[in-house]
């Protein structure tokens, strides 16, 4: 997806705030030096993706972490960051060891940052799949019709690049179906997360944008004002929920116990049970269910699609090939699956 060039400068200052970032997390106490692959850590660090940071996010996420650290015998950190980038590389170069990832930059951790899926997120009514959204200000008269009429008539706000709601799924299920290209449809397209452009959307910066159910629920609870000016004027297809990714070179003893500590997390009857399910209920889950990296299927597929649509726009017929043959590998996989 071609960006303006005020996007391609937001990426460039990304990048450098990514390696600012991640010498922070070096020189913070992890590296290569205390965490020898295989070896036992001293310490794990765990990613978790914040646009407002440890001090919206910490006080949900801490009382889990505190409960990981007892659970397997080793302490458990935070490292809050606003970029899905930072992250992946946070774990490619070993500063991080454990994430809670959505679906394409887990897939991405998989591909190259030698992430391993342990477990997918269930939401409070028992499902493991959620959906991207495309929002509006309530009572703005913009509706999904004359969004996808284009003529560069709306300032639209897309998600993260790696973001599987915000960019990914919005491509797949809407504009490529569609041959529309954002940079050629809208006015001006700006990239920032979910919670940015819900506030841009609510406050007229922009006029549309891309969201998803989970921040919905949290905006409705943490901001019911800024949620009542808000509407959806489409609803994607369920996607992957978010998963749980470490480092597959981890101790295999300690690799089992966090496979142990999130699987059995708010199971079972009793007072510790009951705090447990309280602390996922602040996040937004019911539990944590066992996965592998196949549950990544069905976003491999949206990549493999966007990959076909970007080589059909720059008429690339070796691309186009390639493509299709890993889009028809794909679905002949997810056929033959039970």
């Amino acid at each position: 997806m071609s960006l303006s060039r005020t996007s391609l400068s937001r990426r460039l200052f990304a990048a450098a705030g990514a390696a600012v970032l991640l010498l922070g997390v070096a020189s913070c106490g992890g590296g290569e030096d205390k965490k020898a692959s295989g070896a036992m850590p001293s310490e794990l660090t765990f990613s978790i993706l914040s646009a407002e940071g440890q001090a919206s996010s910490g006080p949900l996420w801490q009382p889990l972490l505190d409960d990981m650290s007892k659970a397997i015998g080793v302490p458990v950190k935070p490292f809050f960051a606003g970029n899905y980038n930072v992250l992946i590389e946070a774990m490619r170069f070993n500063q991080t060891q454990v994430a809670w990832f959505s679906a394409k930059p887990a897939l991405e951790a998989v591909d190259r940052a030698q992430g391993e899926v342990i477990a997918r997120i269930v939401d409070p009514e028992g499902r493991d799949s959620y959906t991207s959204t495309l929002i509006v200000r309530k009572g703005s008269g913009i509706t999904l019709d004359k969004v996808l009429a284009c003529g560069k008539q709306y300032d639209f706000g897309i998600g993260d690049a790696q973001s599987t709601s915000g960019t990914l799924a919005p491509l797949t299920f809407l504009f490529n179906p569609r041959g529309i290209v954002p940079n050629q449809c809208f006015k001006t397209v700006r990239s920032a997360s979910h919670q940015a452009n819900a506030f841009a959307v609510a406050t007229g910066v922009v006029d549309v944008a891309t969201s998803n159910s989970v921040n919905t629920v949290f905006m409705r609870r943490e901001n019911p004002q800024l949620a009542s000016q808000i509407e959806d004027i489409w609803v994607s297809p369920p996607i992957p929920e978010s998963g749980i990714v470490i480092r597959e070179d981890l101790d295999p003893v300690l690799k089992e116990k966090l496979r142990s500590f999130f699987l059995t997390y708010g199971q079972g009857q009793g007072p510790e049970a009951d705090r447990q399910r309280q602390v996922l209920a602040g996040l937004n889950y019911s539990m944590f269910r066992a996965a592998d990296d196949s549950y990544l299927d069905p976003v491999r597929e949206m990549v493999a699609d966007q990959k076909l649509a970007e080589a059909k726009a720059k008429n690339d017929q070796a691309a186009v090939a390639a493509a299709e043959r890993e889009l028809a590998a794909l679905r002949a996989k997810r056929e033959v699956q039970p």
